[in-house]
Parts: C-alpha cells; sequence; structure tokens
C-alpha cells in the first residue's frame, strides 16, 4: 500500500471513531524545538557542563542529584522548567485538538512529557493524564507534606555554563526545605503521586463512555515505552507516528514512518480529502 493509501486508511478510521486518545512520548515536542535527550551524546550535546562532568541524564533527573549537590540538580531542572516556559508548542496541537473536538466524547491526552506543552495548547486540564508528573508544579524534597503546588513563583536564574542554579533555591511553605519538581525520576521513592492518580481517574471515567475510540501514538520511543504499552492495550485502532520505531503489530492498527508535525498535517489532510 502506498503512503497515501495509509493516511486514508487512518483517515477512516478517525472519522469512524466516538472518541480521540491521544498518547505522547517526547518525540511530540521535538517540532516545537525541544530536546527529547536520546541517546547519551545528545543529551551532552544540550547540557556540556554535565558532558564535562560525565553525568548522565539517569544520574542528574535523581533525587540522588538533588541530595549531593541541589544547585547542579536546580540547574538541569531550572533550565529545562525555563525552555517549556518560552517553547510554543506546534501546530499540530492545535490540529490534533480540532480533530477530537469534533468527535462526540472529544480528546483526552496520555502522556509522559513532563514539559506542559498540552496545556500551553489549551487542552482542558481535566483532559492531560501527565503519567510521569509536571515540572509546572513542586513538592518537599522530604515529603514533610502530601502537598503539590505550581511552580508559577519560582523564577530560575541559570548559570549555563556550569549548570547552577544562581538564585534562591525553592523552598517547601511548610517545612523551608528544599522543594524539588513534581516528576517521577530514576530511583525515585519519594514522588508524590496524588495529582497524576487524579488525572488517571478521569483518563479511566472517560474510556468507559468512549465505545469506539482510535489512539493515535505520536513519538513514544521504546526505551522507556510506558507510553506505547499503554497505547497497545488501550481500546481502538492504533495510529503510530514515529521517525525510528513506528511498527504495530498486524492487525492492530497501522504505522506513520515520519515525524510528529508531519505526521499530523497528512492525518489532517487525508481527513479533508472529499469532504464539503
Amino acid at each position: 500500500m502506498t503512503a497515501a493509501g495509509v493516511f486514508r486508511r487512518c483517515a477512516a478510521a478517525i472519522r469512524q471513531a466516538d472518541g480521540l486518545l491521544l498518547t505522547a512520548g517526547a518525540g511530540m515536542g521535538v517540532d516545537s524545538g525541544l530536546p527529547d535527550f536520546r541517546g547519551t551524546q545528545g543529551f551532552w550535546r544540550t547540557y556540556p557542563a554535565l558532558a564535562r562532568a560525565r553525568i548522565g541524564f539517569e544520574s542528574i533527573a535523581s533525587p540522588a542529584a538533588f541530595e549531593a549537590n541541589a544547585r547542579l540538580a536546580w540547574g538541569f531542572y531550572g533550565h529545562r522548567l525555563t525552555l517549556y516556559r518560552r517553547t510554543e508548542p506546534h501546530q499540530g496541537f492545535a490540529i490534533l485538538k480540532s480533530i477530537g473536538e469534533a468527535m462526540p466524547n472529544g480528546v483526552f491526552v496520555f502522556t509522559s512529557n513532563v514539559d506542559g506543552q498540552f496545556g500551553k495548547a489549551e487542552f482542558p486540564a481535566d483532559r492531560v493524564c501527565e503519567i510521569h508528573g509536571s515540572i509546572h508544579h513542586l513538592q518537599c524534597m522530604q515529603s514533610c507534606t502530601d502537598e503539590i503546588w505550581p511552580a508559577d513563583a519560582f523564577e530560575p536564574e541559570i548559570d549555563t555554563d556550569q549548570c547552577l542554579l544562581r538564585s534562591a533555591l525553592p523552598a517547601c511553605p511548610r517545612c523551608g526545605g528544599l522543594a524539588r519538581p513534581n516528576v517521577l525520576m530514576f530511583g525515585d521513592w519519594g514522588w508524590i503521586e496524588s495529582r497524576q492518580q487524579s488525572q488517571y481517574a478521569a483518563l479511566h471515567a472517560w474510556l468507559r463512555r468512549a465505545a469506539r475510540p482510535v489512539v493515535v501514538e505520536i513519538g513514544a520511543g521504546t526505551a522507556i515505552p510506558s507510553v506505547r504499552h499503554f497505547s497497545e492495550a488501550a481500546r481502538g485502532m492504533l495510529i503510530r507516528i514515529n521517525p525510528t520505531e513506528p511498527r504495530v503489530a498486524k492487525g492492530r492498527g497501522y504505522s506513520l514512518r515520519t515525524g510528529a508535525l508531519e505526521g499530523i498535517r497528512r492525518l489532517r489532510d487525508a481527513l479533508q480529502e472529499n469532504q464539503p
């Protein structure tokens, strides 16, 4: 089958669906200019100070990093927080939102991304499940409280050459101790997951209502396969958009070997064919 034929089949599956389950990994943000940290060398190109110290992604993205050197850990996370605040979601977010909103049960997002880009693209907060948490929220490093609060008041100043936080460390409003991002890190036993669990409950309530959902998965890799596993287990035809790992089991759905924005645009174009 030609590529155009596959997109037409995908469009037909979308037209027959009563809800859009949008599942997304790091590849969703690449066309917005966000790094996906694919491989150690790619990560170190973004953070040369960590390259010089031979600190990998799994080491810095951990509670142990905050315990060892909070200013270095917040240099990394503070840089990411600032980057995500400045980044505008690419056009594909709006296209998918429009496609989903035209369905009887609308759209629900399941994402491993902590960048908050779906919220910035005006997806309703009660229709987004962030399975690894959100960098835009904070919690106490020592878990003195189960409270999770927005990071809006935290304006990190970063020495990018050294990957160090220059401004004041964020503090827990209850105990005054160190605050950390409310994201699930590597080797993390202190993550407060109540916000994510509330999102999960809303997701499963939506799945019970959607009798014929279509699953559109974008930019989810196999290195951390939580999004792919969820997509494959979900009810409904799976459309997997991925430039390097698009394979879908025979009979389960469609593989689109393309980047996020290109794939989304081509889905839109296929949906508009033969439409009045």
